[in-house]
């Protein structure tokens, strides 16, 4: 029997990825923020509450039609 109850039939569990933190840049001052969940979207240096998120490293390729 399965001892976790939230796990899927298939006897592997699932672990959820810890959250972290999003970096956000200031529209304003360009001061970088990082935002947790749930906590309000200002940044810390000028108060201004437009933040931009910032770019994936990653690269990005899309297909055209």
């Amino acid at each position: 029997m399965n001892t976790n109850p939230g796990a899927p039939s298939g006897g592997v569990s699932y672990i959820p990825a810890p959250r972290q933190d999003m970096e956000y840049i200031c529209a304003d001052c360009g001061a970088k923020n990082e935002i947790k969940a749930r906590e309000p979207i200002r940044c810390r240096e000028c108060g201004h509450r437009i933040m931009y998120k910032k770019r994936t490293k990653r690269m990005v390729q899309f297909e055209a039609r």
